[in-house]
């Protein structure tokens, strides 16, 4: 594959937390990223971006502009912790909130693709018909929120029986048809929740908005070091010629037990890029 055709991404969480956005993009910068990808995660912490003055948002943009990288998606995992199709409706509520929230917060700052993480049902719930239907009904509501805006929302593979596969989101970005829904595959959790990685990928062609490599294991997608897991690279390589993608690849990987942040970004970076491309 020509590698010119792909731009390396670095997750944000892969970086030690505490980190201003310039240090941050000048860290990512120097272990041989081009661009970061925001979290927005369940964590009061982050989750507070979401109430970012307008100058808050603009000093975002600015460390961004000077950086010389770029912030173009945004993982919204937040709905682990306010999932939009839960049987509770102040769950729900909240969750749309923070849907319409990242929305803006997206338009406002030039970031042009929410991830969205797709979990119908909160942690002490079971996935139901009625919390797939409240999913679907509210997914359809935050499609057209975003298309007014410009926005992309991305509809991530997880590691859960309610979104198992990419040829799963795939059912949802059909169901709608729109340019301001499409796929954004982790061929980690494709991997951990067994599915031939080759044929699920290649469900999406022409609908891959962005793309997660990680390593994992069995029913494990967290915290799994680059060449330690189960991951076929070689497979993924060839999912990737399949599917004929081509655009921007996340490295996901988790920097809260790192010693060594800096030497552990850049050896999974060429360990993807020596294994896949």
């Amino acid at each position: 594959m020509n590698i010119d055709n792909y731009q390396f991404g670095l997750y944000e969480k892969a970086v030690p937390e505490g980190m201003e956005w310039p240090q941050l993009l000048e860290y990512a910068g120097e272990a041989g990223f081009s661009f970061v990808e925001i979290s927005v995660d369940e964590s009061d912490y982050r989750l507070s971006r979401m109430n970012w003055s307008m100058s808050e948002k603009k000093d975002f943009v600015k460390a961004v502009l000077n950086s010389g990288l770029k912030v173009p998606t945004m993982c919204l995992s937040g709905h682990r912790r306010y999932p939009i199709g839960s049987c509770y409706e102040d769950i729900r509520t909240a969750g749309m909130k923070l849907m319409f929230d990242a929305i803006d917060f997206a338009s406002d700052t030039g970031i042009r693709i929410v991830q969205l993480a797709g979990y119908d049902a909160a942690y002490d719930e079971e996935s139901t018909q009625q919390s797939q239907d409240n999913y679907l009904s509210n997914l359809e509501k935050s499609l057209r929120y975003a298309e007014k805006r410009g926005v992309t929302l991305a509809i991530e593979n997880m590691g859960i029986i309610f979104m198992p596969s990419i040829e799963r989101v795939m059912t949802y970005v059909k169901m709608f048809d729109s340019p301001y829904l499409q796929a954004y595959p982790d061929l980690g959790n494709s991997s951990a929740m067994g599915n031939d990685i080759v044929l699920d990928l290649a469900s999406a062609r022409g609908h891959i908005a962005a793309m997660h490599i990680k390593d994992t294991n069995p029913g494990v997608v967290r915290r799994i070091p680059f060449g330690k897991g189960t991951v076929d690279f070689q497979r993924a390589s060839e999912a990737v010629k399949t599917a004929e993608f081509k655009g921007m690849i996340v490295i996901e990987m988790w920097a809260d037990e790192s010693t060594d942040t800096m030497e552990e970004l850049k050896a999974a970076k060429n360990f993807v890029i020596e294994n896949m491309f």
